[in-house]
């Protein structure tokens, strides 16, 4: 006897499933629904089949399906889905430099959180982060990149719209931390102000959650932004700001270790920065 015909029902509870999914601050533990339909997924590999190919069908990548992380997916880059840096740039703010220095946040967040390969790995590894620590983190790096730029005699500054770390790292060297308006609040473009609008980005797509005011802001992050991660980790420009050497601290800080005089950790030119361009 065959498998049992997929009903019209079975494809409405496979993308209910996939529904849930695209809900990253829903928890299958506070939806019975959603847990029952897990439950499903993992015991029925028919209806696993039937779910994925209704997500892929939606230009989503399934990262896992867990009690743990839900139905996490991400968006393919054709994907209706897919959140383009322009886009999100754009809404933030009108400037164009601004795209490398949203970039830019959201790739030493992903850095901070989980700076070492250990610590993505590990399902029980959670990430804390602030926004301070944040800038912080990033203008030591600016310092280093531009320390190595003087090294190799390049001194001009490339075009604002060149690919990579090395054209971002001056913009957001000379952009204020924190500005400031009459009522002492931080400004939107200052640099504090463009890493408080990304991890409220990040805290509205479910990866992060907020633990405090501490330090402009204080962070932690979730089992979907861990598998997040993953999935950008192989990136060029990842692996770059990671190569100038994080050393994680508690406070949710971090700071860079000293200098290597190596050759391995040339820019990478053509390094990109998350989310797909457009």
């Amino acid at each position: 006897m065959g498998p049992a015909p997929v009903t019209p029902a079975d494809a409405a509870d496979a993308a209910r499933l996939v529904s849930f999914g695209l809900q990253p601050k829903l928890m299958p533990a506070r939806d019975a629904e959603y847990a029952e339909l897990l439950r499903r997924y993992r015991d029925d590999p028919a209806f696993a089949r039937l779910a994925d190919a209704v997500a892929t069908g939606l230009g989503l990548i399934v990262l896992e399906v867990s009690t743990r992380a839900g139905m996490a997916v991400t968006a393919a880059e054709d994907s209706v889905f897919a959140v383009r840096m322009g886009d999100y740039a754009r809404r933030a703010s009108a400037d164009s430099a601004d795209r490398f220095l949203h970039g830019l946040a959201h790739l030493a967040v992903a850095a901070l959180a989980f700076p070492r390969p250990e610590d993505l790995a590990d399902d029980g590894y959670i990430g804390r982060i602030t926004v301070n620590g944040v800038d912080a983190f990033v203008r030591q790096a600016c310092r280093r990149l531009e320390e190595r730029a003087e090294q190799a005699g390049e001194n001009t500054d490339p075009t604002t719209d060149a690919p990579g770390l090395e054209s971002a790292w001056r913009v957001y060297a000379r952009r204020s931390a924190t500005g400031a308006t009459k009522d002492a609040r931080r400004l939107a473009g200052s640099t504090t102000g463009i890493i408080a609008k990304a991890v409220t980005f990040l805290v509205d797509s479910g990866f992060l959650q907020r633990t405090g005011d501490d330090a402009g802001g204080a962070y932690r992050t979730t089992a979907r932004y861990q598998l997040q991660v993953r999935d950008m980790a192989g990136s060029a420009a990842m692996a770059e700001l990671l190569d100038l050497g994080v050393v994680p601290v508690a406070d949710g800080s971090a700071s860079l270790l000293p200098g290597e005089d190596t050759d391995d950790l040339d820019l990478v030119s053509d390094a990109g920065l998350p989310f797909h361009s457009g």
